[in-house]
């Protein structure tokens, strides 16, 4: 992994002629995506991002943090508890720039003996899962990390309406697995990521494999873009 993502983020932030990322899917054209946009503060968030951040309480995990910004609002205007977590060295450095108290370099699923009493995963959290298949390995590890009482917040988005069929109306759906399952490349500076895996989950589905993990599901918040935001619970 060439860690193209968090070396825009470092570059951000230690003004080291940042660029614009590339971002490319497997059902999507080349996008350009302004690094600024990773640092922006509450009031610039969506409001799905805005309404976790209201319901955070007690010691908070913030899994795939990037460039911070979520983490630093929980830390800094509610005074959190707040553990940032990334798999990029780069984003974690930034992060630590930016002032967060407790930032490292950590996989979710190697994440041992610790509890928290909120997870967030934002910025289509449901992303990290990769396929339908690892899905559940992912619910039962994040489940394992919550006290009693606890609560995951994450956010997702159901792209089925990027498999309109203009012709009939209807919908052209992939053969080969969930439509939700994309792959995505990054590029940044004339370098390019390797590919990686990335899901995409409806609410329908993501509330049928919280449940198969004995977990419940809230549906909190609908977007304007199909985006949603849900609670899982024990």
């Amino acid at each position: 992994m060439k860690d193209l993502f968090g070396k825009a983020i470092l570059d951000y932030q230690t003004n080291n002629k940042p660029e614009n990322l590339t971002t490319e899917t497997s059902i999507s054209e080349e996008d350009e995506m302004s690094v600024a946009y990773l640092f922006r503060d509450y009031n610039e968030m969506p409001k799905i991002e805005q309404k976790a951040l209201q319901l955070a309480k007690g010691r908070v995990l913030d899994v795939g943090c990037g460039a911070g910004s979520h983490s630093l609002t929980l830390q800094n205007d509610r005074n959190l508890d707040v553990t940032s977590i990334d798999i990029s060295e780069n984003a974690i450095e930034a992060c630590k720039l930016r002032g967060l108290k407790d930032a490292k370099v950590q996989d979710i699923l190697t994440l041992e003996n610790e509890k928290y009493d909120t997870i967030i995963a934002l910025m289509n959290g449901t992303g990290i899962f990769g396929t339908l298949n690892d899905t559940p390995k992912f619910l039962q590890k994040l489940k394992n990390l919550l006290n009693p009482g606890g609560q995951i917040l994450i956010d997702s988005s159901d792209i089925i309406y990027m498999f309109d069929d203009d012709e009939d109306g209807g919908k052209w759906i992939p053969s080969n697995g969930y439509y939700g399952e994309l792959t995505f490349t990054i590029s940044y500076k004339k370098e390019t990521e390797t590919a990686f895996p990335w899901l995409y989950l409806d609410y329908n589905t993501l509330q049928n494999a919280a449940f198969a993990n004995g977990l419940q599901c809230e549906l909190l918040l609908e977007g304007e873009h199909y985006d949603y935001l849900a609670r899982l619970s024990i």
